[in-house]
């Protein structure tokens, strides 16, 4: 479950940021989770409250919000959206399909004391 792991770079992420933007406390996370990231969002908010057990963000809140795949067709420049980071065009059908948006993970915002 590589879920954990991200959690815990997010858990690194927010520790670096309290010492940089001087706050002590964090009471929500909001992560951005492309569809097309092989992320599970579940498997996120079974582990957040492990991951961060004794951070500063121990008893915060998560909001998880999808961000839609997005690619653009190589054979006939269209933008099209997708389900899967490996599926055809819709428009022409070609295999050649750039994946512009979805394959990320962000934080979005943050709730600090």
């Amino acid at each position: 479950m590589h879920e954990l792991s991200l959690l815990e770079n997010v858990r690194e992420i927010l520790e670096n940021h309290a010492v940089s933007q001087k706050f002590s406390k964090v009471t929500k996370v909001t992560l951005e989770i492309g569809k097309l990231s092989s992320v599970e969002p579940e498997a996120l908010r079974f582990g957040f409250d492990v991951v961060m057990k004794g951070s500063l963000a121990e008893n915060a809140e998560l909001i998880i919000s999808d961000i839609a795949g997005l690619g653009v067709c190589q054979q006939c420049s269209l933008q099209v959206e997708m389900e899967t980071s490996h599926e055809p065009c819709s428009h022409c059908g070609s295999p050649f399909v750039k994946v512009i948006q979805g394959a990320e993970m962000k934080i979005k915002d943050l709730i600090v004391i």
